[in-house]
């Protein structure tokens, strides 16, 4: 371990400054917005630009990688992102917010592009799992870190924008000074969109609820714990618990998709994540105590459904095609992504309460759990035997890329050693160097 470490160390870093910049990022502007007096539904409106600009990056970003290079695309996504967030401290214009929100995003995309790209392209087959695990702890932890930084700083000042300019714009450093050579882009081959909804429905119904969820999360959170009067202290706690609890908890529920049938663990999944929205209600009016621990939980089943999804998906096609159906995985996962904000925020309005906010990701997983139940009972989704199943892999949806490194089939001992109960045959493939 140590030696993937050293020999991946500029790229966690950067990876560390980019997530603790867009966590508290992500975060401080949904308190801002709230304190400049504009409504839930708007605000849902602005930030929502965000994935949109992200879903356009995976369409563009990769061309100017594939043009200029690594290195160089790194650079000026960050410092567009960089840019981006400095001139919000110069408007309160809420279309000038949604502009800027959207150029974010995409620089966002781009970067994750990058970073990942360069890990696929230079990790060795039989290290390949580690190096990829180690990355997505750190991403977790660096987002995670971020929330916390909002107590560093006056949310009803200009003092964290600067912060959080210097995060995005430090992780140019270990990147600018690595010696290695530029990675290339993966080669993705088109899938027609109907025969993927045809073999995978349960993947994508995964995928877009993974979307609805997350984006919601990160966008309405931090509104939600302003309307229910709490602390930034408390807020940032909130935010970090269950940020840290879709890390831990990634764990144990690999553990159970590996060993049962996917199709089932899927729509229990969203079930459960249902339950434990109406049970946040319900803390939420206890104890902060009790809503912590429930956060947990809460952020725990959330940040698994994505991963569970992509690990179905992988059940369903050969190894060599789940690489060109990520484009699939991801684009529901963004339109998922897109409309989370703004039907969070239309919930809240709604309900005239904050509560408003679990009510619905209660919906949002119900339903979801009873189509993927639904489709299983009707023999819509094919049922794979658990002997068949492909492996359980920790993930976020940062990027295209990322689920264009097939750790599935990577050396068993490499793949092992951070997930003991993953396995998969061995393939060989000549060795990359190092950064």
């Amino acid at each position: 371990m140590t030696f993937i470490l050293k020999s991946f160390m500029s790229l966690y870093a950067a990876v560390f400054a980019l997530a603790m910049g867009l966590g508290l990022l992500a975060t401080f502007l949904s308190v801002r917005l709230t304190l400049q007096g504009f409504s839930t539904q708007v605000t849902g409106l602005i930030l929502t630009a965000y994935f949109m600009g992200s879903v356009v990056g995976t369409f563009y970003c990769r061309r100017l990688i594939q043009r200029i290079g690594h290195i160089r695309s790194f650079s000026a996504f960050a410092a567009l992102a960089t840019a981006m967030v400095m001139l919000h401290a110069a408007t309160d214009s809420a279309l000038a917010w949604a502009l800027l929100r959207f150029f974010t995003g995409l620089a966002t995309i781009g970067l994750f592009m990058v970073i990942e790209s360069w890990f696929n392209e230079d990790a060795p087959p039989q290290t390949r799992g580690r190096v990829f695990s180690v990355y997505m702890v750190i991403y977790y932890l660096g987002s995670s870190a971020g929330q916390q930084l909002l107590n560093f700083g006056n949310v009803a000042g200009q003092s964290l924008f600067f912060v959080i300019g210097l995060l995005l714009v430090s992780c140019i450093i270990p990147v600018a000074v690595t010696r290695a050579r530029h990675a290339g882009l993966p080669d993705v081959a088109p899938m027609g969109l109907k025969h993927i909804i045809k073999l995978a429905p349960l993947g994508l119904i995964g995928c877009l609820t993974a979307g609805l969820t997350s984006s919601a999360f990160y966008t309405m959170g931090p509104i939600f714990c302003q309307k229910m009067n709490l602390s930034v202290a408390q807020l940032s706690s909130f935010m970090t618990i269950t940020v840290l609890g879709g890390l831990v908890f990634q764990w144990p529920v690999g553990i159970i998709s590996d060993r049962f049938d996917r199709s089932i663990v899927i729509p229990l999944l969203g079930g459960l994540f249902a339950i434990v929205s109406w049970g946040m209600i319900l803390a939420a009016q206890i104890s902060f105590g009790l809503f912590m621990a429930g956060a947990s939980l809460f952020g725990g089943l959330m940040f698994s459904i994505y991963p569970v999804a992509v690990a179905r998906t992988h059940d369903m096609f050969e190894p060599k095609d789940v690489v060109n159906v990520s484009s699939a995985l991801l684009l529901f996962q963004g339109i998922g992504a897109v409309i989370g904000p703004m039907a969070s925020a239309a919930a809240i309005e709604l309900l005239d309460s904050p509560q408003g906010f679990f009510v619905y990701f209660s919906i949002i997983c119900a339903v979801s759990a009873a189509v993927s139940f639904f489709l299983r009972q009707k023999e819509i989704a094919q049922i794979i035997p658990v002997e068949d199943q492909g492996d359980f892999m920790v993930m976020n949806h940062t990027s295209p890329v990322v689920l264009q490194i097939d750790l599935r089939h990577e050396d068993e001992a490499a793949v092992g050693e951070v997930f003991p109960h993953q396995t998969g045959p061995v393939h060989h493939h000549p060795e990359q160097g190092h950064i």
